[in-house]
């Protein structure tokens, strides 16, 4: 199988089929640390990967675009005691 992993950037030849979970433990990856992507499809650790397959490994990244204000707008809803 070809593995492309973005973080650092390089390219792995491993033989297959193998699930997933170990193909992350030969490349020493914490499964909660990345998102494994084959046919622009997720792929869960519990899944074989084909000797044929490519998959891609791409880091997780967390965060947003900022305060939408949403939430601020709900926080001024007046409770009142029925």
């Amino acid at each position: 199988m070809r593995i492309k992993c973005h973080h650092p950037p390089r390219e792995v030849i491993m033989k297959g089929p193998k699930q997933v979970r170990a193909v992350l433990g030969e490349l020493q990856l914490l499964p909660e640390t990345v998102l494994v992507i084959r046919n622009d499809a997720l792929v869960t650790e519990d899944e074989l990967v084909a000797d044929a397959d490519t998959i891609e490994i791409r880091p997780v990244i967390s965060g947003g675009a900022g305060w939408s204000g949403s939430a601020n707008r709900s926080s001024r809803v007046s409770h009142r005691a029925v």
